[in-house]
């Protein structure tokens, strides 16, 4: 049983899956926002090939704890995902993910440019292990 991780972006969407275990994340894709039309007909092909039993969704917070704009943004959105595709949404305080993913990618010497290209799928990745490990 599989759990996916959604970084959701105004103009992409990073991707992770768990491993049957739902001991680790990997990183599946960076979804190129297009429309919602579009970003459902990618994900469908992605929840199809995985199957995963509930999805967490990176939510930015506000110093103060509140959510903020975008954060409101993407509730509504994911709102849209778990009515359309019947999975569970759980949310996850992204704080810092593109940060650490960031960090990460440079002390594994990546170019700047291909950085850029998989910053959030890794993002992801940052959220999606710090749910499973909070679930031990």
């Amino acid at each position: 049983m599989r759990i996916l991780a959604l970084d959701v972006g105004t103009k992409t969407i990073g991707v992770a899956v768990s491993d049957e275990l739902q001991i680790s994340s990997n990183g599946v894709k960076t979804v190129q926002r297009k429309g919602l039309k579009s970003d459902f007909n990618e994900l469908e092909e992605i929840f199809e090939e995985y199957k995963p039993v509930e999805i967490v969704v990176g939510l930015p917070y506000r110093e103060d704890g509140s959510l903020s704009k975008r954060g409101k943004d993407i509730e509504e959105f994911s709102n849209k995902i778990e009515n359309k595709f019947n999975i569970p949404i759980v949310y996850y305080d992204e704080s810092f993910s593109t940060v650490f993913a960031e960090k990460a990618l440079i002390e594994a010497d990546v170019s700047r440019k291909k950085r850029k290209k998989i910053i959030d799928k890794m993002a992801a990745v940052v959220i999606l292990q710090g749910y499973l490990d909070s679930k031990e």
